[in-house]
């Protein structure tokens, strides 16, 4: 089934008319441009006080225009790795790419006869269509659709059909040997809710209880009802909760809650990722009103089944801010291995890693020119440590995109320093920005678009790779700032 695009998907532009000849023209001046030789004293001092020495850093400001002046370049041509902040090349390339109108596609489909008291005499098909924001309240919706057909019973199978990725198996303890963190969910065509269980704990001082909810609800799996209440602080409390999720359908809280702290979320990825949707749908669907006489298994849509629903994901530019405010690293290899489908039916082929690498570097050189040296991509979320980029090379996209008609739009994606997203915690110090941040073991980054008191607008990028990178917060701040207030 085809998606709605806008003018914008690589196959109908006309670089020309967009100015990229004179994108790559400025470039090679800027390229050969010499650059500041010095990074501002505040930056030099504020690395000094986190021991990061200042190699450790690489970094570009610049105006925001395609080929407007280079302010600030430190080791700006060095391949750093970058963190999340890889994520604004692959919404970035999505974007132009695919528009921002641009939809997922999940469809049910049916095979066997409807009889009129609502049995379904065949199988109930979710053909996934890589919706990464198939949560429990959009599922919870799509099933009740469902029972708005007239189906109540399932005579046959729940059939899940995950055609549309062609991916090798994932592992979700091979990055950091954290299987349960909800970061290390890998992509999935029917992909709901994350791949993550979301538990609930509000105290119940009357019954000395904590309740517990689960969401989505999961066929087959008993978690605890109630934890007993403890009295003290409010400190470690997943670790007094004891809990064990060796058996994935019976896991134990063999420990108390402590009442002090209130009603508290715990989102855990689901132990059994595999079997994770089926459990989901059948939970949901049952809490609907609907029952299954058959099992839940994979499957294909058979060529003689009816389509009877089309349920489109929200917009991609809702689920680019999402990837970039929250740095959601599911859903950004979501939005990578659409690029797959760029200019394309969906159904033609499965995406694959493989197709969207190549898409997404085709992309990087007719836009931005083969002067500028394209990223190293392995998932698009940067939760990797192979991932490359040069600072001045997120520079100048960062440049190229502030000038497109999706501009404003990706730009408002981006955290506001001090305000929201991850960077909600962040001291703004005064300086006004829209910055993505990325963090890993010895990462720290910032990158994105400052804003100047008198309207003028500057690019910033700050990538440090090293042991010490947490301690160098201080310093990106302080190039932020500097960003900000240098003529």
């Amino acid at each position: 089934m085809g998606r709605r695009r806008e003018g914008n998907a690589m196959n109908r532009r006309d670089f020309a008319r967009t100015g990229l000849a004179t994108l790559a023209a400025a470039g090679t001046a800027w390229v050969r441009a010499q650059p500041p030789a010095d990074l501002p004293p505040t930056v030099t001092a504020a690395l000094a006080r986190a021991g990061v020495p200042a190699q450790a850093l690489a970094a570009a400001v610049a105006d925001a225009a395609p080929g407007g002046a280079l302010r600030l370049a430190h080791r700006a041509g060095a391949a750093v790795n970058p963190a999340s902040v890889m994520k604004l090349v692959t919404t970035a390339a999505a974007l132009d790419l695919l528009g921002p109108a641009w939809t997922w596609r999940t469809r049910i489909y049916t095979t066997g006869a409807l009889e009129p008291d609502g049995t379904l005499r065949g199988d109930l098909i979710v053909r996934g269509g890589g919706d990464p924001k198939l949560v429990a309240e959009r599922l919870w919706l799509l099933l009740r659709r469902v029972r708005g057909l007239g189906i109540r019973h399932v005579a046959g199978d729940l059939v899940l059909d995950r055609t549309a990725f062609a991916l090798p198996p994932h592992d979700p303890a091979a990055f950091d040997g954290e299987p349960l963190r909800p970061y290390n969910v890998g992509p999935d065509a029917l992909l709901i809710n994350f791949g993550a269980q979301v538990l609930t704990f509000t105290p119940d001082a009357a019954a000395g209880v904590a309740r517990v909810q689960v969401e989505p609800p999961l066929a087959e799996v008993a978690v605890p009802e109630a934890v007993p209440l403890a009295q003290g602080p409010c400190e470690d409390w997943r670790a007094a909760l004891r809990a064990d999720w060796a058996e994935a359908r019976r896991p134990r809280l063999a420990g108390r809650y402590p009442a002090a702290c209130g009603e508290r979320v715990w989102p855990l990825a689901h132990p059994e990722q595999a079997a994770f949707a089926g459990r989901a749908i059948a939970g949901t669907w049952a809490a609907v009103g609907g029952t299954l006489a058959g099992r839940v298994r994979d499957g294909a849509t058979p060529a003689e089944a009816r389509l009877r629903l089309t349920w489109p994901s929200p917009p991609l530019v809702e689920v680019v801010r999402d990837v970039n405010k929250l740095s959601h690293n599911a859903m950004a290899q979501h939005v990578l291995l659409a690029l797959a489908w760029a200019g394309r039916d969906p159904d033609e082929a499965p995406a694959t890693w493989e197709a969207a690498r190549a898409a997404l570097h085709g992309w990087w050189r007719q836009r931005l020119g083969p002067e500028v040296p394209a990223p190293q991509v392995i998932n698009g979320a940067g939760l990797s440590r192979d991932e490359r980029v040069t600072a001045g090379a997120l520079a100048r996209l960062l440049q190229w995109a502030w000038t497109q008609p999706w501009g404003p739009e990706f730009a408002a994606t981006l955290p506001r320093l001090g305000v929201d997203g991850t960077l909600a915690r962040w001291p703004a110090g005064g300086a006004a920005a829209h910055l993505k941040s990325g963090s890993l073991a010895d990462v720290q980054a910032l990158a994105g678009y400052v804003h100047q008191p008198d309207g003028r607008r500057r690019v910033v990028v700050a990538v440090v790779n090293h042991p010490r990178a947490a301690q160098a917060r201080e310093a990106l701040l302080a190039l932020t700032a500097w960003a900000a207030q240098a003529p």
